[in-house]
């Protein structure tokens, strides 16, 4: 039974193996996702989001086929929405373009490069966590000094973290609270046997009391 009557183009076995194949690379995705997913920001709504993205977008490769007027009207469609969530980390972005990329690969009825190209692909995602690629294996800490808008508080800090860490860099400087303080932003890597208690009591000597901050690891956080 062929459905020449809605495209002239696609089967009903095509529809059927698109959607039911889509959804299998696209949970394996998901699965994958899940499975290698470190930080805090995990999120069962993304996960299930890359599935129902994988199938729409064999659906639609499936019903644009070649014809070059349906694309420019899908595109027209597609251009009023608006995504609002911010990504949270950036290997999120490299699943949605996964997907995406195995879905119009399904719905372009390349199922065997759809399948092999998912497989690859997931296989070197779970090489990457199981043996820590690209691991910089330097912990990093950021601190966060407040100090009164007057005064040379920041040579005092520069003092102070001479001696707790082996290299420091001021990584910005901004305005708080109207502008009754300065909130300062310092990169930095311990000496070993120095722990952030000491540096938050030794900045706290130094800038009037105000609030100190340090986090560590951050390389590994999101922020």
């Amino acid at each position: 039974m062929n459905l020449q009557d809605l495209s002239g183009t696609f089967s009903v076995f095509d529809v059927a193996m698109t959607l039911a194949l889509s959804f299998v690379l696209s949970f394996a995705i998901g699965w994958v996702y899940k499975r290698t997913h470190k930080n805090v920001s995990y999120s069962q709504s993304y996960v299930q989001t890359l599935v129902i993205i994988g199938m729409v977008v064999a659906v639609i490769m499936l019903v644009v086929g070649s014809n070059i007027a349906r694309a420019f009207a899908l595109v027209g469609a597609l251009s009023v929405v608006r995504f609002r969530n911010a990504i949270k980390e950036t290997r999120d972005v490299g699943f949605i373009f996964l997907v995406m990329a195995v879905g119009m690969a399904v719905g372009t009825r390349f199922y065997v490069l759809a399948a092999v190209a998912t497989v690859f692909i997931l296989l070197i995602t779970f090489l990457m966590q199981r043996f820590n690629w690209f691991h910089l294996d330097i912990q990093r800490q950021v601190v966060k000094v407040q100090v009164p808008p007057e005064g040379d508080y920041q040579s005092d800090i520069t003092d102070a973290l001479v001696g707790l860490t082996l290299e420091f860099e001021l990584v910005s400087v901004e305005t708080v609270r109207g502008g009754a303080l300065t909130e300062l932003f310092y990169s930095v890597r311990l000496k070993k046997g120095v722990e952030t208690s000491q540096v938050i009591e030794a900045l706290s000597a130094v800038n009037s009391g105000q609030k100190v901050s340090v986090l560590t690891g951050y390389d590994q956080s999101d922020m």
